[in-house]
C-alpha cells in the first residue's frame, strides 16, 4: 500500500544522492514537491518490461532489482538500483517502452515523478539537462567499465571489486567486529554469479577462496567483508 510520506532515513537516502545532491535547492524542491511514495514488498513488480514510461523513479530503501528474461525463459539480473539512485528517465526522452523488469529487493520504496510533471520540470528548470547529461555520462562510463573488465579481467578481480561495490552501496557495521562490514543486501549466489556474468559453481569456488584468505567471511545471511586492502590487492594483482 502506498504511503505519501517517506522515513527519515528515506528522505536522507534521496537527498544526500551523489547526483540529486548536485541539483540547485530550486530544483530539488520542485522534483520532491512532485514526486510521490511507492511502498513494494519482496520481489514485487515494481514495472515491466514493454510498459509504456509513465514515471522517472529513485530508490529510497531497499533496492531495485533490474533484470531480463533470456531465449529460455530464464531470468537474468542485470543490476540492484540501491538508495539515491534515479532511473527511468531514458525511456521518458526516447519515448520508447520501457526494455527490462524491475522487482523490489526486499521490502523497498520508491519516490516517483510521473512523466507529465518530469517533462514540466524540464521546462522550468533547464539545469535538469545538463544534471541528466552527467547522469547519463556516468551511466555510459560505467557500462563501458563492466564490458573492459569482463574482457580483461578474471572472474577473481571482477568478483573482488562487485564486492567492495556491494559494500559501499550496502555495507552495514559489524556488531561483533569494529574492521568487518556486512553486505546489507541479500543475494543468493545464483544472484552475485548473474552480476558477473559467470556461473555459480566458480563464484562460489572463489568466495571460498577469498573465505580462506581471510578476505571474506560466508555467513547463511550473507557476506561480511574482514578485509578491504586484501580485496583491492585481488584487484591489483591482476590488471
Amino acid at each position: 500500500m502506498d504511503d505519501p510520506i517517506l522515513t527519515i532515513e528515506e528522505r536522507e537516502a534521496i537527498n544526500s544522492g551523489r547526483w540529486f545532491s548536485s541539483l540547485s535547492p530550486s530544483l530539488r524542491h520542485d522534483i520532491l514537491r512532485c514526486a510521490y511514495v511507492k511502498r513494494y514488498k519482496d520481489e514485487e513488480l515494481i514495472c515491466a518490461r514493454g510498459e509504456p514510461p509513465e514515471e522517472w523513479i529513485a530508490c529510497a530503501r531497499g533496492a531495485v532489482r533490474v533484470s531480463s528474461t533470456s531465449i529460455s525463459g530464464k531470468q537474468i539480473t542485470l543490476t540492484y538500483v540501491e538508495p539515491g539512485i534515479w532511473f527511468g528517465d531514458v525511456s521518458i526522452f526516447d519515448g520508447e517502452r520501457r526494455t527490462h523488469d524491475s522487482y523490489a529487493h526486499g521490502d523497498s520504496t520508491i519516490l516517483c515523478v510521473a512523466r507529465a510533471d518530469f517533462k514540466k520540470i524540464l521546462s522550468i528548470h533547464a539545469e535538469l539537462y545538463e544534471a541528466l547529461l552527467r547522469l547519463h555520462a556516468r551511466r555510459i562510463r560505467q557500462l563501458y567499465g563492466l564490458v573492459e573488465d569482463l574482457n580483461t579481467l578474471p572472474l577473481r578481480a571482477r568478483l573482488a571489486k562487485q564486492l567492495l561495490h556491494l559494500v559501499r552501496s550496502y555495507g552495514v557495521p559489524s556488531l561483533s567486529d569494529a574492521g568487518e562490514t556486512r553486505i546489507g543486501l541479500q543475494l543468493a549466489q545464483e544472484e552475485l554469479a548473474q552480476l558477473l556474468g559467470a556461473s555459480r559453481q566458480r563464484v562460489n569456488q572463489e568466495l571460498k577462496s577469498m573465505e580462506r584468505e581471510e578476505a571474506i567471511r560466508i555467513e547463511p545471511g550473507g557476506l561480511v567483508i574482514r578485509d578491504r586492502s586484501a580485496l583491492m590487492r585481488i584487484i591489483e594483482s591482476d590488471n
